[in-house]
């Protein structure tokens, strides 16, 4: 059965969002399609929007969300309808390298690097005004109904609040995962936070998890600052403040850079300055923030030379199918609060409210 509801659809880059309504075709084999309760906005559907991120148009954006299974296509096992599940961008087949590999959890599955923009068989479950709509990454949460392939939804506790574990289908996860899975921040290290947003906030979170001694929080937004020290950080600090370069500042707060440090924004200068400011020989700096896809970066091989190691992380280095529903387990036993990452609540109708909210650091 099609159904018809209603959707957020991107027609072209740099206008707003309109709310439409679309068809959505049954789940095929292999599918499942689920009804969306609560979705999180983030700097990665705007990075689409601006051009930021290459992804085909007309598309339906949305990528952390939590719903409810509405209906399955044969040979789905692994949920049925009703069950409550958390759709997954970065999917687990079981079956490629990635996923075979104990150190790897980009699925080769997944609809990144060029974005098709379609289901795995090359064609799309969503149409809006005789127009073929585009997915995106194997998600698309912006719409009452979405499908997606079996291999990217998780099964998760049937009383976890939806409107709250949605932002473990992408930022608490993505940020949380970057610093006890991706950097392994140990006991009394120091470590380094560019950017507290939300998935800033959730690096926050692991590292004080982890056992650092100091977490230092950098955002030229001081507004931001206040919820940051709530999550545990203990130094914050504004780039705008100084005359010398942020990764000096650094240096000099700590002796010799930090232990770790965490690039949470998606620019190539902030990049180079997480690199620099940790410690020489066996400093860890991680990519978190989605790169521009335009952008190029240069930095002083001897940085590296010296021993640093600098590592990207995509989805906090979880593997998704296996760790989604172990974390909304964690949350139900109170290990980590989502609270205090969530700051407004819209209709689904005032989406685009929800992205000027975005833009200016609200």
């Amino acid at each position: 059965q099609v159904i018809k509801c209603k959707a957020a659809v991107v027609w072209e880059a740099n206008k707003p969002i309109s709310i439409e309504d679309v068809e959505v075709a049954p789940p095929k084999a292999h599918e499942v399609r689920i009804k969306i309760v609560a979705t999180g906005i983030c700097r990665s559907d705007d990075h689409v929007i601006t051009g930021a991120l290459v992804s085909p148009f007309p598309v339906i954006l949305g990528h952390e969300a939590a719903g409810v299974v509405e209906s399955v296509g044969e040979g789905v096992t692994s949920v049925k309808p009703g069950d409550k599940v958390i759709p997954l961008f970065v999917p687990q087949c079981g079956e490629c390298s990635s996923c075979l590999s104990t150190k790897g959890n980009l699925c080769s599955k997944t609809d990144f690097g060029p974005v098709s923009g379609f289901m795995p068989d090359g064609t799309s479950r969503f149409t809006c005004k005789g127009k073929v709509i585009h997915h995106f990454i194997g998600t698309s949460t912006f719409t009452e109904y979405t499908v997606v392939h079996e291999t990217g939804v998780a099964k998760i506790d049937s009383g976890a609040p939806l409107e709250k574990v949605c932002l473990i289908g992408c930022g608490f996860s993505t940020g949380y995962g970057a610093a006890v899975k991706t950097a392994k921040v140990d006991p009394g290290s120091t470590c380094a936070v560019f950017g507290l947003g939300g998935v800033g906030l959730s690096v926050v979170m692991g590292c004080k998890a982890a056992g650092a001694s100091r977490i230092i929080a950098i955002d030229i937004n001081k507004d931001k600052f206040p919820k940051a020290r709530e999550l545990g950080a203990t130094d914050c600090i504004n780039p705008k403040d100084f005359k010398k370069p942020i990764h000096e500042v650094l240096i000099e707060m700590t002796g010799q850079g930090v232990d770790y440090s965490f690039e949470v924004i998606g620019r190539t200068e902030t990049m180079a300055a997480a690199l620099a400011c940790c410690q020489c020989n066996y400093g860890v700096s991680v990519i978190v923030g989605v790169p521009p896809s335009a952008q190029k970066i240069t930095f002083d091989p001897m940085l590296l030379f010296t021993g640093r190691s600098w590592k990207g992380s995509i989805f906090g280095g979880w593997k998704s199918k296996d760790s989604v529903p172990q974390l909304v387990a964690d949350y139900m036993k109170k290990k980590f609060d989502l609270d205090p990452l969530i700051t407004h609540k819209l209709p689904f109708t005032k989406i685009n409210e929800g992205f000027d909210l975005l833009r200016t650091g609200k």
